[in-house]
């Protein structure tokens, strides 16, 4: 896949998927944006990693839910790669709270980052998109959005709130050229995953029709699917990447 004088914006870049699909996206050939919240060394780590193949790369810190942030984020791109190609929205949190102690202060945390961000940055990306009559926008909801997860009702409520969007935003953007897909991953080798008990990580894996954990690469090769232009026929699509979990 050939994603070369492409730049891509990548939220949530700096750990788990984020970090392998900025990868990808580098080693095809484009110009990455690394967008992070905390953990800003690690996002420099997968800023050097990409410079270290001959591309550019700049992180830049910034909450997604806040519309300041997105325009300064946005702002930051324009300044450092001009004309954005592609827009990753995989930044999000959720909680493992029951039902009965979820807030409505955590209820509305979670859907600023992991629904009101995608709109956010989509909004800002087409834009600019829009002008240039080219644009790849790829959502990351979950399988939790296809089927529910029972201890994360503001998660999966995000999730699948986040599939609608992708329809409709697909829907009224491909008059520009703009397509908009959306992969839903199941259970993934990354850092909160690990962190489950391992009778639970147990139980993932058999659920699998493959037999494993996904990793955050069989992720990100999927999103770098959407991100090129062997997907320039598809739109509104979605894909679950979990190893045949859930088979909608």
């Amino acid at each position: 896949m050939d994603l070369k004088n492409r730049t891509a914006l990548v939220t949530g870049g700096g750990r788990g998927i984020g970090r392998a699909t900025a990868l990808a996206v580098a080693r095809a050939g484009a110009n990455v944006v690394v967008n992070y919240l905390r953990n800003g060394e690690a996002a420099m780590e997968v800023v050097r990693s990409i410079e270290a193949m001959g591309r550019r790369a700049v992180a830049v810190q910034a909450n997604v839910g806040v519309p300041t942030d997105v325009e300064r984020l946005f702002a930051r791109m324009d300044e450092a790669f001009g004309p954005l190609s592609i827009l990753v929205n995989n930044a999000g949190t959720g909680t493992l709270q029951p039902l009965e102690e979820v807030t409505v202060d955590l209820w509305n945390e979670v859907l600023q980052i992991d629904l009101t961000g995608p709109f956010l940055c989509t909004q800002a990306a087409a834009r600019r998109m829009a002008k240039e009559r080219y644009g790849r926008i790829v959502n990351v909801s979950s399988i939790g959005g296809v089927q529910g997860i029972a201890m994360d009702q503001p998660y999966t409520a995000a999730k699948a709130g986040l599939l609608g969007f992708t329809k409709s935003s697909a829907r009224y953007l491909g008059k520009y050229n703009i397509t908009v897909n959306c992969v839903s991953p199941g259970p993934t080798d990354t850092d909160l995953n690990r962190a489950l008990p391992e009778e639970m990580r147990m139980g993932i894996t058999k659920s699998s029709a493959l037999g494993r954990i996904g990793t955050p690469e069989d992720v990100a090769d999927v999103i770098l699917f959407f991100a090129s232009d062997y997907s320039r026929h598809v739109t509104g699509q979605m894909v679950v990447v979990d190893g045949g979990i859930a088979m909608p």
